[in-house]
């Protein structure tokens, strides 16, 4: 498999001698003659959706066009022609599948921490959702490598997947650590951090749909992901407030009982510090399309 970029050029001369002139045959086609030409259909689909006025007027925007160059590290030019890609790949598909099992797992542990009789059938659940998960994420994988044209850049379709991966990788590890542990009773910091959990999923799944129009749904998209670093940031005072209890509890008493403890914490802590990767990374792509 080879990696191959295409970038649209205005051509504003044409020298009569170049680099490679006696290697290459230089020709011009219409865009219709220029998408017969070539095997690949979404490059030819991409050709034709090429608009001689609209390419013009872009090439000459200098205002909106050239923030979004500054803000995105990329020329204006690229990002206009990252506005025409096709939306191919299924990729909003696999997203929201995705979505549907981190909102599930979530839900499962919020369920989880409230302990019970039903502690191993939500554990169970847990566990299932995140096989759903590795199957969709292996199968975006898969699409990154054989789709001639994404909606995004490669490397953030492949961020945004991992973290929402990782956000229940650590569910189905937090969900052990309980089960291995045997633990029956959460204090009310877990219990508070799962709630935060529960609604930072939600606010993904809600995101998700969003982003197959980024133009449009820009401002509600960085809504969604300041919410989701604010409540980062309280379930790091959550977590930092659960250990202290934990410590004070068992300082003099039970070291086994505050490991164990501690453990989970950890877990759940890592849950959300990815949700905010999450958002860090939708940010980015709210940054680079709309």
């Amino acid at each position: 498999m080879a990696d191959v970029e295409v970038f649209p050029l205005a051509v504003s001369e044409e020298l009569r001698d170049w680099k490679e002139k006696k290697e290459r045959d230089r020709r011009w086609f219409s865009l219709g003659e220029a998408a017969n030409a070539v095997e690949e259909p979404d490059l030819r689909d991409l050709i034709r959706t090429f608009n001689a006025s609209e390419f013009n007027q872009a090439t000459r925007r200098a205002t909106m066009l050239s923030v979004v160059a500054e803000k995105s590290k990329v020329g204006p030019m690229f990002a206009w022609f990252q506005r025409l890609l096709p939306k191919t790949g299924g990729f909003f598909e696999l997203f929201e599948a995705h979505s549907a099992a981190l909102t599930g797992a979530a839900d499962a542990m919020g369920r989880l921490v409230q302990g019970g009789p039903a502690i191993h059938e939500n554990a169970r659940e847990i566990f299932e959702r995140e096989h759903d998960a590795d199957q969709i994420i292996r199968d975006v994988l898969k699409t990154v490598r054989e789709t001639f044209l994404t909606p995004f850049d490669r490397s953030a379709i492949t961020a945004l997947i991992n973290a929402m991966d990782d956000s229940i990788d650590e569910m189905q590890a937090a969900a052990s650590a309980i089960e291995l542990y045997e633990v029956q009773e959460f204090g009310q910091e877990m219990k508070d951090m799962a709630a935060i959990i529960v609604d930072c999923a939600r606010l993904v799944a809600e995101a998700m749909p969003l982003l197959r129009n980024v133009g449009a749904n820009g401002s509600r998209l960085h809504e969604l992901t300041e919410r989701l670093v604010r409540m980062e940031g309280h379930a790091d005072e959550i977590h930092s407030a659960g250990l202290k209890a934990a410590f004070q509890a068992h300082r003099s008493g039970d070291a086994i009982a505050f490991v164990v403890q501690r453990e989970i914490f950890k877990h759940l802590e890592r849950i959300v510090d990815a949700f905010e990767d999450v958002a860090n990374v939708i940010d980015g792509i709210v940054i680079d399309h709309s």
